[in-house]
């Protein structure tokens, strides 16, 4: 089931709105096949792997990251795949909530196959959880803040500067989570600070651009900015409660949309329902944290830590305490001289 995950992960950034799964058939305790959901639209795991085991799937056994599919979509059910191909039993590492694609189990089961739940469960959850969280109906994207923080949690310098915190490889690593997401937002604080892109530029391209978000209450995003400037290319979204009405007509005429709701939660939500966005990265800064952490909105955090100390004045978010702490660690890993932590504050 590892080798399955590691297989699944080589979709990331290609696969959505689908889920990244991979499968892998193995036959008296030798491996005999293995695939992967690569791209939307192509081939699924299940029939990949089944293809390269071909015969000696007669009589085998599949470990497969999520349940197998029960409905037509782009390619036929895999249920149908591996009942034809002959196996004997079907481990799965998490069950698939979505509706349309429900009851694969109980197919495999009705053709007498042996279907095993729950092995390395949440691993398999933790890698598609914006997907889990979009099938059983959340009206909101599922919401990634991530932080930059100095060695004693500081955000920023107290006069808001420009400055890295964190070394190159925490910064392509940010880059391929971008390329992994719908949306990528930050607050307009930070826009008008640091002017970003928020594109993905140090990891493979996704498959769709994700749409750039600006929480901005007044649509007060400069049509001078970088972002405003190439919304033409890559979608803008500015998230306002009470916008300027001609502030608002000038971003238009430049192709950014504006959404207005009253709230973070709200705005999430015409998010979701407008753009279709489940997986919203949030890079920031410390005012849009603390706003998304007190509404309960945040889903993971990925706290970047970096050896540097911006004193004792800097910016810290969430009043300087570390709340996340006492949550359950997905991942944590060296980047150079940085120490990347990603905590699961709700589970899918």
């Amino acid at each position: 089931m590892r080798r399955a995950l590691r297989l699944a992960r080589e979709g990331w950034g290609q696969t959505a709105p689908n889920p990244m799964v991979g499968a892998v058939v193995v036959h008296d305790g030798v491996i005999v096949g293995e695939g992967a959901h690569l791209r939307w639209g192509a081939p699924h795991a299940e029939p990949a792997a089944l293809a390269m085991a071909g015969a000696r799937a007669r009589g085998a056994t599949v470990y497969v990251t999520l349940e197998p599919c029960n409905h037509h979509g782009k390619t036929p059910p895999c249920v149908d795949a591996l009942i034809a191909a002959g196996l004997v039993r079907v481990v799965v590492a998490t069950a698939d909530p979505n509706p349309v694609a429900a009851g694969g189990a109980e197919r495999l089961r009705a053709a007498g196959i042996t279907v095993e739940f729950g092995i390395l469960e949440h691993a398999a959850r933790d890698l598609n959880a914006p997907f889990l969280f979009a099938a059983t109906g959340a009206p909101r994207p599922w919401v990634t803040l991530k932080l930059a923080l100095d060695a004693d949690g500081a955000l920023a310098p107290a006069d808001r500067s420009q400055r890295w915190l964190t070394g190159s490889e925490s910064r392509a690593l940010v880059h391929r989570l971008r390329a992994g997401s719908d949306a990528v937002g930050v607050g307009i604080g930070t826009v008008l600070a640091d002017d970003p892109q928020l594109t993905v530029r140090e990891a493979g391209a996704p498959r769709v651009l994700p749409r750039r978000v600006v929480f901005d209450r007044g649509s007060r995003l400069p049509t001078t900015s970088a972002l405003a400037r190439s919304a033409t290319g890559i979608p803008v979204t500015v998230l306002a409660n009470h916008p300027d009405g001609s502030r608002r007509q000038a971003l238009a005429d430049l192709g950014v949309d504006c959404l207005v709701a009253d709230g973070l939660e709200a705005q999430l939500q015409q998010l979701r329902k407008i753009h279709g966005v489940r997986a919203l990265l949030v890079e920031g800064g410390a005012a849009l944290a603390d706003a998304l952490w007190q509404g309960n909105l945040v889903d993971r955090l990925i706290i970047f830590q970096a050896s540097v100390r911006l004193g004792s004045d800097a910016l810290r978010p969430f009043g300087g305490e570390r709340p996340y702490e006492a949550s359950r660690i997905v991942a944590q890993q060296r980047l150079g001289p940085d120490l990347m932590t990603e905590y699961a504050i709700h589970e899918p």
